[in-house]
């Protein structure tokens, strides 16, 4: 297993990162009302709430996935019918690797995030994916700084 490195970002980091709202709708609303807004704010996802609470997320894959179910009808179906549900949840200070796992294992591309019991946002797995390639150059950087030329130079050898 994998410590946890400081320089390693966390859910939270990612979150707020992102500087992104969660988008969300309503169980009772139709497939119709989310596609539209989700095409509005141009993501893949959006947040079920059931009042102010989290009950779900439908994503356009969950769309395509049961779009050939013959009583599936976007005008009148609701998001509830078809949202993704329960949930797994991320918690605020998994690292990138623990998130990496998390997708992998459960073959999720979103994760909602909580932070003492309560949601605080969702990571998609091109978020983590990001974050993962700009910690891995972050650290070869600081390798090729250590490893480079002139340090091996500076060693104070005697080449006489």
């Amino acid at each position: 297993m994998v410590e946890k490195e400081e320089s390693m970002k966390t859910a939270e980091a990612i979150i707020a990162e992102k500087n992104s709202e969660v988008v969300a709708v309503s169980k009772d609303q139709t497939l119709f009302e989310a596609i539209q807004l989700m095409n509005e704010k141009k993501i893949g996802a959006i947040r079920v709430n059931d009042g102010d609470d989290l009950v779900g997320i439908w994503t356009e894959r969950d769309y395509l996935r049961n779009s050939g179910d013959p009583e599936f009808n976007p005008q009148k179906t609701t998001v509830g019918e078809y949202m993704s549900s329960p949930l797994h949840f991320a918690p605020h200070d998994a690292n990138l690797t623990q998130l990496e796992e998390m997708f992998v294992g459960l073959y999720l591309r979103h994760i909602p995030v909580q932070k003492d019991g309560q949601f605080i946002g969702m990571v998609s797995i091109g978020d983590v994916l990001r974050a993962s390639l700009l910690d891995k150059d972050r650290q070869i950087k600081q390798l090729n700084s250590l490893a480079s030329w002139q340090y091996y130079e500076n060693w104070g050898w005697d080449r006489k």
